[in-house]
């Protein structure tokens, strides 16, 4: 099997510019190719997971990856995929965030001896002259056409600034500075950014000539991926002190049926055939097709001793109800009031519940328990001699749990 025989066995490929061509290269090892990734925060999130394995799949097949991060392009925010302006991020706060994300894609790319770059586009972007680049750039583009791109459509309702506007055209630069600086002659992203690479391809021909090596394509659930690990509590991060191992680990083991098997294909790196043995698990077996695929996940970003650690404490919380590392919270004296603390303080302070007005719903519709019992009554209090040691282990329907204990210098 070739590799672009199994990226599309695995469901990876979207849209294609020269399927032939970009095939031939690419099981060749002859692909020099960049996926952008925005300096949104200082570490990633399980949506960048799409990608980055990719790039990883790519490199073992001797292809070099380009990780571009967008120093400069973070300036303006993607408008895709977006109903509203993104937050304005300042240079300290964007330099900050690109120095967080290299020892994580780490992880995943083989940075040594120069197999792989990790480049900004801040180097590039900052330093141009804004009347020289439109006069040489912005010809190149035309604006009937660039509104016709869904990155812009689901903005034009709302209202689309002129600052985003210019993402297209600053996107379709780095393509062409990337070809010119590296040879870089691929770009891969979700399907959410194909008139932005789209871009980049015919302003390459255009000002290079037709025969340039200039290709695009998309991964299938790169946009999709975005959205993943979007919790009720928050996002699910790549770095173990934003979510903790555990914390990870549960979010994979508790995918929905219907996409464990996409999640194995597209994520993990057991064989092929190994995945598409599963397709036809059900009930207990597809609950061991979850817990491989939140091992193999952990055991990529965390390793294989942790990701080992936490499955046998999952076992072992849902065989006897409690488990000694799962996510703790500590509470501080300040927090109880005559000794006592009441379920709903517990519920908002452990990160189970953002509000007590939500901890009220979900005690009230039955699905709080706390020290193997359910809890029945909003008024149920904990005193501080049950919160020493140990404390107690508070859960939230069936897959979220918190140990919450009195902190050690109270």
């Amino acid at each position: 099997m070739t590799l672009y025989e199994e990226l599309t066995m695995r469901g990876l490929i979207a849209q294609v510019t020269n399927e032939a061509e970009i095939s031939r290269m690419l099981n060749k090892g002859e692909v020099i190719f960049y996926i952008g990734f925005d300096p949104t925060a200082d570490s990633l999130h399980i949506g960048h997971f799409v990608a980055l394995s990719f790039m990883k799949r790519l490199q073992m097949a001797g292809n070099k990856p380009i990780a571009l991060v967008g120093g400069g392009t973070g300036m303006v925010g993607d408008p895709s995929g977006r109903t509203d302006l993104r937050n304005m991020m300042t240079v300290e706060i964007i330099q900050h965030n690109c120095d967080g994300l290299r020892k994580q894609m780490e992880k995943f790319i083989d940075f040594s001896e120069g197999k792989a770059l990790m480049v900004n586009n801040a180097d590039w972007l900052l330093g141009l002259n804004y009347v020289d680049f439109l006069r040489e750039f912005g010809v190149c583009f035309s604006v009937n056409k660039m509104l016709t791109a869904e990155c812009y459509k689901n903005r034009m309702e709302k209202g689309l600034s002129f600052l985003e506007f210019n993402y297209m055209i600053m996107q379709s630069y780095d393509f062409y500075e990337l070809f010119l600086r590296y040879g870089c002659n691929m770009q891969f992203g979700g399907d959410d950014q194909w008139s932005n690479m789209l871009g980049g391809t015919e302003l390459i021909r255009k000002k290079l000539g037709k025969d340039s090596h200039a290709l695009t394509i998309t991964l299938l659930l790169n946009s999709e991926g975005n959205k993943m690990g979007k919790t009720e509590r928050g996002t699910v991060w790549l770095d173990a002190d934003k979510t903790s191992p555990f914390e990870f680990f549960q979010y994979w083991r508790n995918v929905a049926d219907a996409d464990v098997i996409n999640c194995l294909k597209q994520l993990t790196f057991l064989p092929i055939e190994e995945i598409l043995a599963m397709e036809a698990w059900e009930g207990k077996e597809l609950n061991q097709a979850k817990e491989t695929l939140a091992y193999e996940l952990t055991a990529l970003i965390h390793g294989h001793e942790t990701a080992a650690n936490v499955r046998d404490t999952v076992r072992e919380l849902f065989n006897s109800g409690g488990a000694a590392d799962m996510p703790s919270v500590e509470l501080a004296e300040a927090d109880f009031a005559d000794g006592v603390i009441d379920i709903l303080t517990i519920l908002q302070k452990s990160g189970l519940c953002p509000s007590k007005s939500d901890a009220r719903r979900a005690v009230e519709q039955g699905g709080v328990e706390a020290a193997g019992e359910k809890v029945a009554t909003i008024s149920k209090v904990f005193t501080t001699t049950q919160c020493e040691g140990d404390g107690i282990v508070v859960k939230r329907g069936k897959k979220n749990y918190r140990r919450v204990k009195l902190g050690a210098g109270n």
